[in-house]
Order: structure tokens, then C-alpha cells, then sequence
């Protein structure tokens, strides 16, 4: 099974196309960065594949379900998405292991019945990505790292098959990143770790781990392919139109610096 197809899909609002002929898959046991700059069209995509926008042509297949011939809220079930919008949405009241918990239930905050089970499971997802001492901290406490640890948390508590990491690392510090993207690979390491896809617009966050890279511009595919073909000089000073340079940094990264 595919984990996504887009078949010349395009969306158009207000008589502007935003998205164009995007043609795009994503294999079973493949992990994809999304590379773009703000107004890119990243966050359009995104809303497609969760449901909450919908082609104005083409086929869009999630999952092995086809818009128009499947249940959206239960394709959603199966998708997890961390976003700096679910970071504004969560209870600040709330300890971090129950707001993991929630993501059981697809809710913010919790209105249903739990085990004992369920909340030993959350706080073992906690424990899982290094993050054992989150637990009985309420969430306005925490620091911006550590919410997306949380959320992240959250996310996998559903056991998607697809987990979006929207710009986690947005508004970061270098170390508070580094801290997450380490525990990203950690996560990634587990036998039922789902297949993920990391939107990005900073080079030096695609780690190793993310064998392909889909690389949009102004609403359409630039290249896509795999990521020691697309990270390379040449390739992204016709990507940014602007003239770059790359720093190698440790881990096989490598940072993109505009001369």
C-alpha cells in the first residue's frame, strides 16, 4: 500500500490556482521532508492529506483511500499531526501525560472513560522519548521543545500510520533543537514507528533518517527525489533563485547559507 498519492492535483480558490498539477507519491517504509518557504504551498498540501481541504481536480489516495469514495473523519483516525495550530488549541492546565493521553480519543482535553492501562501507555510514551520528566508538569510550564516533545507524544498515542511533523522546530532554540530532532530519530527507531513525513523550510533539519525530499515553489513540485540527489548546490540555487553555499554539519546534514 501507498502512504499517499497525488495525481495531478490542482486547488484553486478564487480563480487562483495555489496548488498545480502536483503529482507526488509516497511509498510504504519511506520517510519524506517537504521543503518549501513560507507561501509555498506546504501548508495547503497538508490540509489535503488531513481532510480538511479538498481538490479542485485530480485524485488524492491516503492510506490506500481515495477522496471521494471514503469516510474522512476515519482516515484522520489514522494520520497524526503536530502543528504549531494544535500547540494553541491545548489546555494549559493540563499535565503533559494527559495531554498524550488525549490523543487516544482524538480530543482536546478528555471527556471519555480511560483505563489505568491507557494512562501508564502515555506516560510510557513520555519515558520513550526522553521525556520522563514531563510527567505531572502542567503544560504552561513547559518550554516550546518541550510542548513538541508532548505533542508528539500525543500524536503517537493513536499508533497512526502517518505522523506530520509541521515545522516542529519553529520558534526553537539551537540546542531546544537539537534536542528534539534527536529524540525524532529516537522515535524512529522503534519496530511500529509510523511513516513520516517532516515539512520544513531550514535544510539542516532533514536528518539522514528522511529519505526523500519533495521540494515546492510557488504552489507547484520543483524536484523531488531522494535526498542525496536534491541536497546539493547546484540543485538549490535554482531552488531558492538566489545564490547559496552549504555547510556540512555533523550527522550527514548540511545547512544552506545565501552568499
Amino acid at each position: 500500500m501507498e502512504i499517499l498519492a497525488f495525481e495531478q492535483v490542482q486547488f484553486i480558490r478564487q480563480q487562483n490556482a495555489l496548488l498545480q498539477d502536483i503529482d507526488w507519491r509516497i511509498k510504504t517504509g519511506e520517510d519524506w521532508a517537504v521543503l518549501g518557504l513560507n507561501g509555498a504551498g506546504k501548508s495547503l498540501m497538508l490540509n489535503m492529506i488531513s481532510g480538511n481541504l479538498w481538490p479542485s481536480s485530480g485524485k488524492l489516495t491516503v492510506l490506500g483511500q481515495l477522496f471521494g469514495e471514503t469516510s474522512i473523519p476515519d482516515l484522520t483516525k489514522r494520520i497524526g499531526w503536530v502543528s504549531q495550530s494544535l500547540q494553541e488549541r491545548i489546555h494549559r492546565e493540563e499535565e503533559a501525560e494527559y495531554i498524550v493521553l488525549s490523543g487516544k480519543f482524538a480530543s482536546i482535553g478528555i471527556y471519555q472513560k480511560y483505563s489505568d492501562i491507557d494512562l501508564e501507555e502515555a506516560k510510557q510514551l513520555l519515558v520513550s522519548l526522553g521525556a520522563k520528566k514531563l510527567i505531572g508538569k502542567v503544560y504552561q510550564v513547559l518550554s516550546q521543545g518541550e510542548k513538541q516533545i508532548v505533542l508528539i507524544a500525543r500524536a503517537l498515542m493513536a499508533k497512526p500510520e502517518l505522523l506530520i511533523l509541521d515545522e516542529p522546530c519553529n520558534g526553537l532554540d539551537l540546542f531546544a533543537r537539537e534536542d528534539l530532532l534527536a529524540r525524532i530519530e529516537q522515535m524512529k527507531q522503534a519496530k511500529d514507528a509510523p511513516s513520516l513525513l517532516y515539512v520544513t523550510h531550514h535544510t539542516e533539519e532533514i536528518l539522514p533518517l528522511l529519505s526523500h525530499i519533495l521540494m515546492i515553489r510557488d504552489g507547484k513540485i520543483f524536484k523531488q527525489g531522494k535526498r542525496e540527489d536534491l541536497l546539493k548546490e547546484a540543485v538549490l540555487n535554482d531552488f531558492y533563485q538566489r545564490p547559496i553555499t552549504i555547510h556540512e554539519m555533523r550527522d550527514n546534514r548540511r545547512m544552506v547559507i545565501p552568499k
